[in-house]
């Protein structure tokens, strides 16, 4: 019985690390689409709903998806609305995994197929094309995937050789909806322990297949392991902010409403699903189809009476969740060791923080600008203000570091490695404009403070200089989407130029007041320091484009 054990656990060791490697494949296959498609993700709840089911077809995994989409919402990429829309689409995508293993684990010789697809992709693990590899990964992933089904399917014993399991089985059938509730909690209880819903699937069609449950109870279980799956993304979301919290307790809601009508309406469900799919739910061979099948339609008619009120399943979750809407999210993974990875797709959270970073930097160096412009006493409290933004800044660009650095960790694309390495410069490259900005903002408070004068048409000019400084700011902010064309290098050059030019213009007239006025000294040094710090932002701000150009 022990040996049986531990042959079942290897046997789905095989099968998760299979299908961890077919899903770090596809993501370095296509993450780079993945992530531009949820940056541009929209409030329209179809478009959300199709890209959630995308993502979980990708990683196998609706715990690992809406895990991610709570880790999204927490960042502030998702809206809590959009987040519902990705989930409903989640619950969709996990079916796949039921049809797959149902047409191909159990209908053909599964040594016959997991076999040739390792040896085809084996060799192609060799090649030196990029893309070529990650395909030769992705079907080794997914022989080895079907390798541990195949191992699943000779560990689990035989109900025929083991009647003792037939008699304990048997005592929970047949029980009208005390049975349906005993399953229900099995399969819940079963997601949850095994962190997946795709492996808890494999284990309750081999269940079905080797005939320790009939048809009625592996639709129960079915049903359990959409309420478990829900756990999973709940016990994330207690690290998360409100919003996080509120899209997690969404999908918790969504689940459990399909389980209650589905349970109410179990009887005609089921035999619908046995109306709809051809064979008898009592042969083993046909059994799988039946569960996919019963799977795809309780998720199918689920989404099709909730997609309606996606707004106001939102504003539930806001009401019963109560707290402030965070300003923004930190860069928080919710990766667990049970779990496909996700960093290909998880960059988007890592762009979207250097985007708030480029903010800070951008708020700092306006800030200069209005406690410049405007010296005198009442300035002292904005001046605390923009003191906080750049210890934000500091918190924020630690954060999203360490965070690129667990990323580049798992498992990406060259391309996708190229970007977390020109993301780490543009990092650092922010930082230090940051403190630039922190600097300009402390020298105008000085130049309060110690109520150092400048002449009126110096002051217009610095006004003028800080103004061509912002504008160079937003023009980098705007492209770090996208990718940075030569055109955009010929204009940030130009920009520097121009800051170049006028820092030098400036200086030698301020060296000329000094010399005429001694008594201006203390200000014009204040003002030489502010120049220079002005040139060292246009400086950081043709490297962010520089590191940016050479990403691809």
């Amino acid at each position: 019985m022990f040996g049986t054990l531990l042959a079942i656990l290897g046997s789905l060791g095989m099968f998760l690390f299979g299908m961890r490697v077919m899903s770090e494949a596809l993501q370095k296959l296509s993450g780079e689409k993945l992530r531009g498609m949820i940056q541009v993700m929209t409030g329209d709840r179809v478009r959300a709903m199709g890209s959630g089911f995308l993502v979980t077809c990708l990683v196998q995994s609706s715990s690992a998806s809406t895990v991610m989409i709570v880790g999204f919402v927490n960042a502030g990429l998702l809206t809590l609305v959009e987040s519902v829309g990705m989930i409903l689409g989640a619950n969709l995508g996990t079916t796949t995994t039921f049809w797959i293993i149902s047409f191909l684990g159990f209908k053909f010789s599964v040594s016959s197929v997991a076999l040739p697809i390792i040896g085809i992709g084996f060799p192609l693990l060799f090649i030196k094309n990029a893309k070529v590899r990650d395909a030769g990964e992705c079907l080794v992933g997914f022989g080895i995937l079907f390798l541990g089904l195949l191992l699943l399917k000779d560990s689990v014993p035989s109900i025929d050789e083991n009647p003792e399991i037939f008699e304990f089985v048997t005592g929970f059938t047949d029980r009208g909806i005390v049975s349906v509730l005993f399953f229900f909690a099995f399969g819940a209880v079963l997601t949850v322990a095994v962190q997946s819903s795709s492996v808890a699937g494999a284990i309750t069609l081999t269940m079905a297949f080797k005939g320790w449950i009939d048809y009625p109870s592996a639709a129960a279980i079915i049903l359990g392991e959409n309420v478990g799956t829900t756990i999973t993304a709940n016990l994330a979301a207690l690290a998360g902010n409100v919003n996080a919290k509120r899209a997690a307790f969404a999908h918790f809601v969504f689940n459990i409403f399909g389980v209650i009508w589905a349970i109410a309406l179990f009887g005609p469900l089921t035999a619908l699903v046995d109306a709809i799919v051809p064979g008898d739910s009592s042969d083993p061979m046909r059994l799988p189809f039946h569960m996919a099948a019963f799977h795809t339609l309780f998720n199918t008619i689920n989404i099709l009476l909730v997609i309606g009120f996606v707004p106001r399943l939102a504003d539930l979750a806001t009401r019963v969740i109560r707290g402030r809407q965070p300003v923004d999210g930190g860069p928080i993974s919710y990766q667990m060791a049970t779990m496909p990875q996700t960093s290909e797709i998880n960059l988007a959270e890592a762009e979207r923080d250097v985007r708030v970073l480029a903010g800070h930097a951008r708020a700092l160096v306006a800030g200069f600008g209005e406690v410049f412009e405007n010296p005198g006493p009442e300035m002292k409290k904005r001046v605390a203000e923009l003191r906080r933004i750049e210890k934000q800044s500091d918190a924020l660009a630690l954060r999203v570091t360490n965070y690129l650095i667990e990323c580049s960790a798992g498992r990406l694309s060259e391309g996708s490695m190229l970007r977390v390495s020109a993301l780490l410069r543009v990092i650092a490259e922010l930082e230090d404009m940051c403190d630039c900005g922190n600097r300009l903002v402390q020298l105008a408070g000085r130049r309060s403070k110690k109520n150092r004068e400048l002449p009126p048409d110096m002051v217009e000019k610095m006004k003028e200089f800080t103004g061509v400084v912002i504008q160079f700011i937003d023009f980098w902010s705007g492209c770090l989407p996208r990718r940075v064309t030569a055109a955009d290098m010929e204009t940030a050059l130009q920009l520097e130029s121009l800051i170049e030019s006028s820092r030098k213009r400036l200086r030698k007239e301020s060296m000329r007041r000094m010399q005429m006025e001694g008594d201006a000294i203390k200000a014009e040094m204040l003002a030489i320091d502010m120049l220079g710090q002005m040139e060292r932002i246009g400086k950081h701000s043709v490297n962010i484009l520089q590191a940016l150009r050479h990403d691809h």
